[in-house]
């Protein structure tokens, strides 16, 4: 039997500087707080490779660490494997240095707001610095639902690249995502987008610019009324909670909701919106402003509208929170 010919096959490859890259194969994730954090998570489980800037190794760390607290229970629910989990850490990485995001498609600014500030002019530093480091052909997005993206990318060089898009993090399954364009942005652009939200499995829903999009605007009058509810004596918490769960089928109910999104987020949202709109529908109510008083800010420091355990369960209703009369 004659001797097989082998060849080495790498002089015939493409090499790695002219092979081509598919749409959004690469994404960049400015602040990797909650928001971020489950950005990055539904872009990683669809195979996108994702990389994120924060402030310090030790939030790098602490983001890594919830984004495995929210793998491991997707697993505790049979939900995922554990080799599924490693996968998906493996596509996540952290930086505190922008110029990583040099070869990224797609760059989503998500930082967190720890005052009742807009932040309008550090969110406008954090796509500068973004332009700065990306391609002329990259795309720009803002996670923030209050804060219009034209007003946003109004001093940037290439502002037709820019739009907000919105992830639902009370519900990280949720299938649909929030997507404005705005006053510079073009079609090619926003299409491009729509592509990469069907692209993570979920449904783009078209919003005309306006501060608070549908589901904040929708979320925060009706939080406001059920405190009016509660302050009239009305009906309890818990009961006004399971009339929207059971009685009109929603997942959450108003108080519920309000403590996993965060009731100091939800405050800045009501001042936001009335800054914006002036309309006292949005005003924060005095229940809402007496729960940030107190720092009870909901499900992360395990005291809100209820009271939780470590692991985000609740334990039952939290202290009288608001009376009249």
């Amino acid at each position: 039997m004659e001797d097989l010919l082998i060849e080495p096959i790498e002089d015939f490859g493409l090499s790695k500087k002219h092979q081509q890259r598919t749409l959004f194969s690469k994404i960049g994730i400015v602040g990797c707080g909650k928001d971020g954090q489950n950005i990055a998570r539904i872009a990683s489980a669809n195979g996108i490779e994702v990389v994120f800037i924060e402030l310090s190794d030790e939030r790098i760390q602490n983001a890594y660490n919830r984004l495995g607290v929210v793998l491991d229970r997707r697993i505790d629910n049979w939900g995922m494997t554990q080799g599924e989990k490693k996968l998906i850490l493996s596509r996540i990485k952290g930086s505190l240095d922008y110029k990583v995001l040099h070869d990224c498609d797609f760059v989503i600014e998500a930082i967190r707001a720890e005052t009742s500030e807009r932040k309008i002019i550090e969110r406008k530093e954090v796509f500068k610095k973004i332009e700065a480091v990306v391609a002329p052909d990259c795309i720009i997005a803002t996670n923030s639902t209050t804060i219009i993206i034209t007003e946003l990318s109004s001093e940037l060089k290439f502002r037709d690249r820019c739009v907000s898009l919105h992830f639902f993090v009370q519900s990280p399954e949720a299938r649909v995502c929030e997507v404005v364009k705005g006053l510079y942005t073009t079609e090619m652009v926003y299409n491009k987008v729509l592509k990469f939200v069907k692209m993570v499995n979920r449904q783009a829903i078209p919003v005309e610019e306006s501060a608070g999009l549908i589901s904040i605007r929708l979320y925060t009058a009706l939080l406001n009324e059920a405190c009016e509810v509660l302050l009239e004596g009305v009906g309890a918490m818990v009961d006004i909670d399971t009339v929207w769960r059971v009685g009109f089928g929603m997942r959450f109910g108003p108080f519920e909701l309000a403590d996993i999104l965060g009731i100091d987020k939800i405050n800045r949202w009501m001042e936001n919106l009335y800054s914006e709109f002036g309309d006292p529908r949005y005003m924060p109510s005095p229940v809402i402003k007496k729960l940030c008083r107190a720092r009870r800010f909901g499900v992360h420091v395990c005291s809100g509208f209820y009271t939780y355990d470590q692991n985000g369960k609740i334990i039952g209703p939290g202290p009288i929170v608001a009376t009249r009369g």
